[in-house]
């Protein structure tokens, strides 16, 4: 397993494009500075050794050694040590309503963006539990299995947003089934489901699902993501917001009563987010309460550094750029291997 030990050191790389945009400033400068100089047909003549090639040639080693010092400094490290560690904690699933309706802005910056924000400092305080995310629309898939690596739950959970579902609805249903699926079915304990949606939920009987989700040890709990007065949903093709056939505004608004119905058929608990809390914080609490199970998983615990070869390689292009003129070299201009003699035999 590869892994870098100083990560957020890459962003040096970006001095990269900036460097090169740079170099190519210089060489137009310089292309038009000879031109004023003198006539284009004289530069051969007034400067015989000068070679545009070894100019380039110079910079490109240059931005070799800095790409491979900037990964040097992030360190990329090997795993050398594979041990099995146990850890206690519960499988969690969270299910994202990502239908359009979660573009609605009652909630700000939007229900999507802050159910997306809920669930990163969701997982910053998790310690030994597996998290998992589902997305739903008009139908639901898995964006995350269950996994104890919670940067990743992050990442994925960043990149989320309501065009990953082409299936317009909101199939609460089809989301508990598949994290049903998602779960061991032989487990009958330490699974929970966090669902967060604004329950405007038009596909299926969720309520039903829920408690056949319920009878296999599914804890099933709800954060309801907006308000009961709603708000216009945005069109991002006309710029305004949505309307109905009749030319009205639709106005998306909570279904509290359906929330509440499913986490009370799921043995869990309905929280209702705002501006001041995204709920999910206090679902916390429900689940340190319950049985915890051991994770026995093999995980690196060795890494060794590999940041002198970076290093290394970083230095063999200076020294390969010190020793590579700006000139023309002259005993290469001497090799001519297409050279005819003119001089005839006596």
């Amino acid at each position: 397993m590869i892994r870098l030990e100083n990560s957020i050191y890459l962003y040096g790389l970006l001095a990269l494009p900036v460097m090169v945009l740079l170099f190519l400033l210089l060489l137009r400068w310089k292309k038009k500075a000879l031109q004023r100089f003198a006539n284009p047909a004289l530069h051969t003549t007034l400067f015989p050794d000068a070679s545009r090639n070894k100019q380039i040639i110079r910079f490109l080693l240059l931005l070799l050694a800095a790409a491979c010092l900037v990964i040097g400094i992030a360190n990329p490290q090997i795993g050398s040590k594979l041990e099995e560690v146990h850890r206690k904690g519960v499988d969690i699933l969270v299910a994202l309503d990502i239908s359009n309706s979660m573009k609605a802005a009652d909630i700000q910056p939007s229900r999507i963006d802050r159910a997306k924000q809920s669930i990163s400092r969701f997982v910053d305080k998790l310690q030994n539990d597996r998290i998992g995310i589902v997305v739903f629309a008009g139908n639901a898939y898995v964006q995350l299995p269950l996994t104890t690596d919670y940067g990743a739950a992050k990442m994925f959970s960043s990149v989320i947003d309501c065009e990953m579902i082409p299936t317009q609805g909101t199939a609460i249903g089809a989301a508990i089934e598949m994290a049903n699926r998602s779960f061991k079915e032989e487990d009958k304990k330490h699974k929970t489901l966090i669902i967060i949606t604004d329950g405007e939920n038009h596909e299926d009987d969720a309520v039903g699902e829920a408690k056949k989700a319920h009878e296999l040890g599914v804890i099933i709990h709800t954060v309801g993501m907006g308000s009961v007065n709603g708000a216009p949903i945005p069109d991002p093709r006309s710029g305004g917001f949505r309307k109905d056939n009749a030319g009205n505004t639709v106005i998306s608004k909570l279904d509290e009563d359906l929330l509440q119905q499913i986490a009370s058929a799921g043995g869990g608990r309905f929280v209702r987010a705002n501006n001041g809390n995204d709920g999910l914080e206090s679902l916390l609490n429900d689940i340190g309460k319950m049985e915890k199970k051991d994770f026995g998983m093999k995980v690196y615990t060795d890494y060794d550094d590999q940041f002198q070869y970076f290093l290394a390689a970083a230095l063999l292009f200076l020294l390969a750029e010190l020793f590579v003129p700006e000139k023309k070299s002259k005993w290469w201009s001497r090799i001519n291997l297409f050279r005819t003699d003119t001089k005839t035999a006596a």
